[in-house]
């Protein structure tokens, strides 16, 4: 086993405890609706732009209904349960079971019809299949460039059109509040949290043979996501 594969599986470690234990419960309260911090408060509503941005370039597409979707860390759901409940074929997974959990209860109580959802617990790279769409949104965060870049590879290789994800823009104005602690406040937030440049996530797309095709910034005062849709190129 490379040093790469050592680190890598240390930092799958770290994310898939963090999830199961502290941060599932600091997270979900994020994700759902009830009472929280302002800091918060203020990722809920910036993660639910993100989630809105995605859902309104699916929907202008006017082909959402029986398209095959990966939703690849689904985490409780935001996005694969609106994805099935407009009438998408969703297969979600998280390296959470907690996470997945709290998914599935969700999508009971909001899906009249279950069956165009499945939910499965599994780390990104153990997901399998082939999908017309494949999504992957704020997981990049846990991980180095080098380690996104093999998760990225792998995500194209399942997509057989398009490829969305979202990830937190390095620029020198984040560095410096990321080092001073405003940009992933919280005391039990304990996962590495990895800004990506965009020049180095377009150029990992296009040598997996895809071309960006939308783009859109997520920006409160303490979420910062930048957002790529990427299409599988004509000649690949």
């Amino acid at each position: 086993m490379t040093a790469l594969d050592n680190k890598t599986l240390n930092d799958k470690t770290i994310v898939k405890d963090y999830f199961n234990s502290t941060g599932f419960d600091r997270w979900r309260r994020i994700y759902g609706d009830g009472e929280v911090n302002k800091v918060q408060l203020d990722i809920r509503v910036g993660h639910q732009q993100t989630i809105d941005k995605v859902l309104g370039w699916l929907q202008d597409d006017g082909n959402l209904e029986g398209l095959t979707i990966c939703d690849a860390g689904c985490g409780v759901g935001s996005l694969s349960i609106p994805l099935a409940e407009a009438g998408a074929k969703v297969y979600g997974s998280d390296i959470s079971e907690k996470m997945v959990t709290e998914a599935q209860e969700r999508a009971q109580e909001t899906l009249k019809d279950t069956s165009g959802l499945t939910l499965e617990t599994k780390d990104l790279e153990s997901i399998s299949g082939q999908y017309h769409t494949v999504i992957c949104l704020d997981v990049l965060i846990h991980y180095p460039t080098d380690e996104a870049a093999q998760m990225i590879k792998h995500l194209a290789s399942l997509a057989q059109s398009r490829l969305i994800l979202s990830f937190a823009p390095k620029t020198l104005c984040l560095t410096l509040l990321k080092r001073i602690g405003e940009f992933f406040p919280g005391p039990s937030k304990t996962t590495r949290a990895y800004q990506h440049k965009e020049a180095d996530i377009v150029k990992i797309l296009q040598e997996n043979g895809f071309t960006l095709k939308r783009e859109e910034m997520t920006s409160t005062r303490f979420y910062y996501s930048r957002l790529l849709e990427a299409v599988r190129s004509i000649d690949n």
